[in-house]
This record gives structure tokens, sequence and C-alpha cells, in this order.
């Protein structure tokens, strides 16, 4: 129970995010046109995959950010980036987070299993 309390209802820890979220933001608001984009569209995306309270969502997010500024900085075209597949892109990003879709596929898997009465293997 302290989990959830130190993740969801951390009044300190949410004004901190929040605070630390608008910075984040407003370095998005300084890459070019067609960067903000880009990314305004993954973060869109990836946010409907976040799981918990979101909080390593955030960081590939700020990671992410330094991304774009390193290939803005080096005059790349944004697809240059991410590649033409950009879903695919989110998709490697997300590897690293906690899932919606991890939770669902942990949760089938040990529900059928405990229905067959079989072992569920510890990670």
């Amino acid at each position: 129970m302290s989990g959830f309390f130190d993740n969801y209802l951390n009044i300190k820890k949410m004004f901190e995010s929040k605070r630390e979220y608008k910075q984040q933001m407003a370095r998005v608001e300084a890459l070019p046109k067609d960067y903000q984009y880009v990314f305004k569209k993954i973060q869109g995306h990836m946010w409907m995959f976040a799981a918990g309270a979101g909080y390593d969502m955030m960081k590939i997010h700020y990671d992410l950010i330094e991304l774009f500024e390193a290939g803005a900085a080096d005059g790349k075209h944004v697809l240059e980036i991410t590649g033409e597949d950009v879903a695919s892109f989110c998709d490697e990003l997300l590897r690293s987070a906690n899932t919606y879709t991890e939770n669902w596929r942990e949760t089938l898997n040990r529900d059928i299993l405990k229905k067959l009465g079989r072992e569920i293997d510890s990670k």
C-alpha cells in the first residue's frame, strides 16, 4: 500500500513532476516545428500505453527530447532520427516502460495457467 501512496498520492512528487514536465515541454517548444509535431504525436501515442503513475514514461519522453535536440542541432530531419515507421520507433521506446499491454499479457497468462493448475514461472 505504501507504493500506492508514493506513486499516486505523493503531493510533493506530483508538484515536482509537474514543474519538471513544464520545463521539458518548454524544451520541446524550442525545437523546429517538424520535431515538435512528431514529438507530440509520439507522446500522445505512448501515453495510451502508460501503466501505473507514468513516471517511467516521463523518463522516456525526456530522453526523446534530448535525442531530438541533438538531431536538430546536427541539422537532421526528424525522420532521420525516427525512421519513416514512427510506430515501430515508438514500440522500441516502449520496451523499457511498464505498459498496460504488458500488464494485460501477464494477467492473461497468469489467469490461464492458474485455471489449468500450472505453475507460474517467476521472472
